[in-house]
């Protein structure tokens, strides 16, 4: 595989991150970034080694030397940080959730695909070894069959009312930013969106919902009961029941280097991925750049039409409530 250059559109804490974790590789380079917050694209560069400063998008995009743009923004911009890179004909990775809605993620798909371009939701915790490997085990009948998730993912950042958890303003609210974990693992262990769907939401000051609960009903009696704060202190762990077993995933799940799986009359097992700390985005990053090597559209860890069924379940969800944001 060819060496990579990339850009980062968003230069925060999560682009951080990447920038850690590209570095891991040996394949990739971070050329470029770019922010609209003065001086903070800069900072960044030399923080990472980044060789080419930006101080709009469009010079990003437009950079004959990037291959691939991670949108690092906040979700009120992906839509539209996204569909500038496609329109200039990079690659990308964005961020999740992948759009404020649906019908923001038809859009881009199809600019995608008419531009035979590859596209991917940044959901990292599905490319992790330790879910990979969960996601094998429950697939080979290790604990029967999969009959009950349950998720919570909760964090409590002290923030004011302008931070993006809060701010309507940004597409904020703990179902897009924080829900969007259990509901992919629901999705990702069921290989299905659920059947009926029933939700509930504390609506903050700000008019998003600072904490919302989902309960899916699927097909032959299975469910998903999950759960999303920007307000709450709890484990955010989760569990994976089975007819035969469970697989119990540590504290702050959606991270996991490890899982231990429990099955009736055996003794617990645990298994082990470690990981560097920082280094955790690198096996995303690393299936984006095979792909791209091999010509492909899309990855088969985390399709297209996953990431659009997913973002037609929290339609649904915000619809209960009849929550919406700016332009829809």
């Amino acid at each position: 595989m060819e060496r990579m250059n990339w850009g980062v559109i968003g230069c925060g804490g999560i682009a951080t991150k990447f920038a850690g974790s590209l570095a891991a590789l040996e394949k990739g380079t971070l050329l470029a970034a770019a922010s609209r917050t003065p001086g903070k694209a800069a900072e960044y560069a030399e923080n990472h080694g980044v060789e080419r400063v930006y101080t709009d998008y469009a010079s990003l995009a437009a950079d004959p030397d990037v291959d691939i743009v991670y949108v690092a923004t906040t979700h009120n911009f992906h839509h539209e940080n996204v569909k500038l890179c496609l329109e200039n004909g990079k690659h990308v990775l964005c961020e999740k959730p992948f759009t404020v809605n649906a019908r923001q993620a038809e859009e881009l798909i199809a600019l995608a695909r008419a531009n035979r371009l590859f596209l991917m939701e940044a959901l990292w915790t599905r490319f992790l070894p330790a879910i990979r490997k969960m996601k094998t085990l429950i697939d080979d009948g290790a604990i029967g069959e999969a009959r009950t998730v349950q998720s919570s993912f909760c964090i409590n950042p002290e923030r004011d009312e302008t931070h993006r958890l809060k701010n309507k303003a940004l597409a904020g609210g703990a179902l897009l930013d924080l829900g969007v974990y259990p509901i992919n693992l629901a999705a990702l262990v069921f290989g299905e969106q659920p059947e009926k769907i029933t939700s509930s939401a504390e609506i903050g000051p700000t008019g998003v919902d600072y904490g919302s609960f989902y309960h899916f009903d699927y097909a032959g009696g299975r469910r998903a009961i999950l759960h999303a704060s920007c307000v709450e202190t709890s484990p955010s762990s989760a569990v994976v029941q089975g007819t035969k077993g469970y697989i119990q995933l540590p504290p702050f799940f959606h991270g996991s280097t490890e899982f231990t799986l429990h099955v009736k009359d055996e003794a617990p097992r645990k298994f082990e991925f470690p990981c560097p700390a920082g280094h955790e985005f690198k096996y995303e990053i690393a299936e984006v750049m095979e792909r791209v090597a091999a010509g492909k559209l899309e990855s088969g860890v985390m399709p297209l039409s996953e990431t659009l069924a997913i973002m037609k379940t929290m339609d649904a969800i915000r619809a209960q409530w009849g929550l919406k944001y700016e332009g829809e």
